[in-house]
């Protein structure tokens, strides 16, 4: 995961979202890229996979922590406080499946898996790449493909490219606890004679804004983000080149929980009834859909 959020205000920290909404439609037509998108079946409620749901997450609820500054992923509408994007719209559809409440809670993307381990929260849902590092820590269930891109200001005046040593030397943004930071230019900074220097945000405003702003030449984000962010910058930034490195989305889950098998079954019921699909359609994501769904891909 590396955040990059345009156009988007941080807002409060929790909000409630009600199981039984339609992630067909959108929260506030404003924040949804594709309007024109035709009302499908209601996502509906599997009774036997509700009646497997833990009493006490009956009761409560399921909190999910986000970094809602990730769109089209997770973001805050324009009234500063619903939260709407892909993920959000698939929680809320997972919810429905279960017959579960759920509630996202924003939380800071590095503090994420930190607060499952201590569980503060029962899942994690906010673009995180299924790594075999990370599956030391925590259960992956994964739901969405995507790569890295290079996000540079219009025109490439520079001329850089996604692979080989173009970025040395140069300022790269990226977001704080990201594949991008952790791995992806660790390894790039082993093949440069004159270093990478790497300028790491807490969210995806501060990444934005140092590309935008020219503090850094470039940044590195998924691919479903850097295109998003694009789009939206009314001109400033463009995508250079290919998307590289795909690998799975996955839902976090604390370490043998009850919840990662029933989240794998949702799913597949909400690819059987056309719901997986319909959610990544209505924020152009179709091609990062999931044939199928694996726990713990990476390893």
């Amino acid at each position: 995961m590396s955040a990059l959020r345009p156009l988007v205000l941080l807002g409060s920290a929790t909000l409630l979202l009600a199981g039984c909404a339609d992630p067909s439609q959108p929260a506030d037509a404003s924040s949804s890229p594709s309007s024109g998108t035709s009302a499908a079946a209601p996502i509906a409620k599997n009774a036997a996979l509700a009646a497997k749901v833990p009493a006490e997450l009956k009761a409560s609820g399921i909190k999910i922590a986000s970094d809602v500054s990730y769109p089209p992923m997770d973001f805050f509408a324009s009234d500063n406080k619903t939260v709407v994007g892909a993920e959000a719209d698939l929680d809320k559809a997972l919810g429905t499946v279960l017959g579960v409440k759920v509630t996202i809670v924003n939380v800071p993307f590095d503090s994420i898996l930190p607060g499952l381990q201590s569980g503060k929260y029962q899942l994690g849902v906010s673009s995180f790449t299924d790594t075999a590092e990370r599956e030391k820590v925590v259960d992956f269930v994964t739901y969405f493909d995507a790569g890295t891109s290079l996000l540079v200001p219009a025109g490439n005046p520079k001329a850089l490219k996604p692979g080989g040593d173009s970025l040395c030397g140069r300022t790269v943004a990226v977001a704080k606890g990201s594949t991008q930071a952790l791995e992806d230019v660790p390894a790039r900074a082993k093949t440069c004679k004159t270093p990478i220097k790497v300028s790491t945000f807490p969210d995806g405003t501060g990444v934005n804004l140092a590309v935008t702003s020219g503090r850094a030449d470039a940044a590195l984000a998924d691919s479903p983000v850097a295109a998003y962010a694009a789009k939206q910058s009314g001109g400033k930034l463009e995508v250079a080149g290919d998307s590289y490195g795909n690998a799975p989305f996955g839902i976090a889950v604390p370490k043998n929980s009850e919840l990662t098998a029933l989240l794998k079954s949702a799913l597949e019921d909400l690819k059987a009834s056309g719901g997986y699909e319909q959610v990544l359609a209505k924020w152009g994501l179709e091609s990062g859909a999931l044939d199928k769904f694996e726990i713990n891909a990476a390893s």
